[in-house]
């Protein structure tokens, strides 16, 4: 399937790992040139590294947390072409219990989670709707809509990520210009390898009995029982972007476990 994306230039936050890269990696291989971005010069020229055989890949070090460089990033960008397509993909995540969790560190996963997203598509979206074209992309996650009790406080900022979505997609209203959002589920990243193999050491058990446990008693509503690979997550962001019908909604991609026929 061609989805005319040869050419087209994508910017895609928080790329030099996990969903991001694979993101990444996707437009690449359909012919896309893609603006990646990470938190440090090393992670940024490894990617570069391992995904330039592909294809017209650059590199912007940038903390999003913070507005000057997220603005940083869009004017980097903007000197290789007009932005086609912006992939929000930048976040945290960590397990903690709700008590625990200080004002401080809610404040922090607004602003990486949520306002990362805000700065981004405030710099690129105005620029979206003078060309009359392009398409945003907010990563969100399954637990937006089935809050995890282990994780309220990156639930929250998931969930308002559905809503700066549709909030962003009613401005492009009689333009091209589209914004959606993807809900994925648990996937394989190395930030969940890393915490899975902490807890398994932690219970001595083997990694594989700490993840068959985890579908059994956290996700059992999971269809598929695995991890989804960041590539299966890749494919549906490069395809809802691509789509000029598709716009103002979200797209879950999290193998059953949101128990609903919509």
């Amino acid at each position: 399937m061609d989805l005319k994306l040869t050419g087209k230039l994508a910017v895609v936050t928080g790329s030099a790992s996990g969903i991001g890269k694979a993101t990444a990696r996707a437009y690449l291989e359909e012919g896309a040139r893609v603006v990646v971005n990470g938190l440090t010069q090393h992670e940024v020229d490894a990617c570069i590294d391992d995904l330039g055989s592909l294809g017209e890949v650059y590199g912007f070090v940038a903390d999003l947390a913070k507005t000057e460089e997220a603005e940083a990033l869009v004017e980097f960008a903007l000197g290789y072409g007009p932005i086609d397509i912006l992939v929000n993909n930048v976040g945290i995540f960590s397990v903690k219990l709700f008590e625990e969790v200080t004002d401080d560190e809610w404040v922090n996963y607004f602003n990486i989670n949520v306002l990362s997203a805000v700065r981004m598509a405030r710099c690129v979206l105005p620029r979206m709707l003078a060309r009359g074209e392009g398409a945003i992309v907010n990563l969100s996650s399954e637990a937006a809509v089935k809050p995890l009790p282990q994780m309220v406080h990156y639930s929250v900022t998931k969930t308002a990520i559905l809503g700066l979505t549709r909030g962003l997609a009613e401005l492009t209203k009689g333009t091209e210009v589209r914004v959606n959002s993807i809900l994925p589920g648990p996937t394989w990243t190395e930030g969940v390898q890393a915490y899975f193999r902490g807890l398994s050491d932690k219970k001595g058990e083997p990694l594989e009995s700490s993840i068959e446990n985890y579908f059994k008693s956290d996700e059992p509503s999971s269809l598929i029982q695995r991890f989804i690979k960041p590539e299966e997550v890749a494919k549906m962001i490069i395809f809802i972007s691509s789509s000029m019908a598709a716009n103002g909604a979200g797209y879950r991609i999290e193998g059953g476990i949101i128990r609903s026929i919509i």
